[in-house]
């Protein structure tokens, strides 16, 4: 399928989705909010990806939501009820983009460069890991023109980062640079270069790639539901998740590629 906003291609369990539009600093129109979950739905529907690499291009990894979303203004009114309801419904048809990377059955790997802005943060938080270039940055963009930030950046960030440090970018919206998120534990790992980091990203897709699809579909799910639920809670679904997917053939498989030191299949 073709995408106005990115390039996608699929190799050895591991696809890579590009945004392709540098000439708006990657900007999110329409057609990006669109395009995002449909990219997500193919591959699910081809059952080809094992985890997802999602790049960029360009000097900048997102500037966030396209200016042109603003312009009309039926969507954003809000100064009566009919007004509220389509916003509501706006906001949540935005929302779900960013839920299909979080609730999709593969990992979802983020390779940020230059700037992740506003509507960036939204996504890379919506992912499962994320690498960056040294020189990256993200900031919490909303709150520098008026407003609170609402596709997923309060939902998700705050567990993936302490509460006051979370709190001094949602109120400041100020930049937090890569090496402090690597710190904190945002950011898994840094490259000097834009194509050292896409390199490196993919290298630890593929080794994600080469692990047991069915175990690893489970353990993103198990991670994800233990973040929201208490200890016993998730054990009690662990229980229930576990005799489902659990495969002896893939163990053996496995047993048998260490002991002769290949890649199981």
């Amino acid at each position: 399928m073709a995408y106005e906003c990115f390039e996608l291609e699929a190799q050895d369990g591991v696809a890579h989705l590009r945004l392709a539009r540098p000439e708006r600093r990657n900007a999110m129109t329409r057609a990006f909010w669109r395009e995002l979950p449909q990219a997500v739905r193919e591959l699910e529907a081809r059952s080809e990806a094992r985890v997802l690499v999602i790049s960029s291009t360009g000097p900048h990894f997102s500037a966030g939501l396209d200016i042109s979303l603003f312009q009309g203004g039926e969507a954003f009114d809000t100064n009566s009820l009919e007004g509220r309801q389509k916003f509501r419904a706006k906001l949540e048809e935005l929302q779900a983009s960013f839920h299909a990377l979080a609730e999709a059955r593969f990992p979802v790997i983020a390779a940020v460069q230059g700037g992740c802005i506003g509507g960036g943060v939204d996504m890379v938080s919506a992912c499962c890991m994320r690498y960056a270039t040294r020189e990256a940055y993200f900031v919490i963009q909303e709150i520098n023109l008026g407003m609170m930030a609402d596709v997923g950046t309060f939902n998700r960030m705050p567990k993936q980062l302490p509460e006051a440090v979370m709190r001094e970018l949602g109120y400041t919206g100020e930049r937090l640079g890569a090496e402090r998120a690597e710190r904190l534990g945002f950011v898994n790992g840094l490259y000097e270069t834009h194509e050292a980091l896409v390199a490196g990203t993919l290298a630890v897709a593929r080794r994600i790639a080469a692990k047991a699809p069915v175990a690893i579909a489970a353990t993103k799910r198990m991670i994800s539901y233990t973040r929201d639920h208490t200890v016993a809670e998730s054990f009690a679904y662990l229980n229930a998740l576990q005799p489902g997917i659990f495969s002896i053939e893939d163990i053996r498989r496995s047993l048998a590629a260490a002991a002769a030191r290949r890649t199981a299949d």
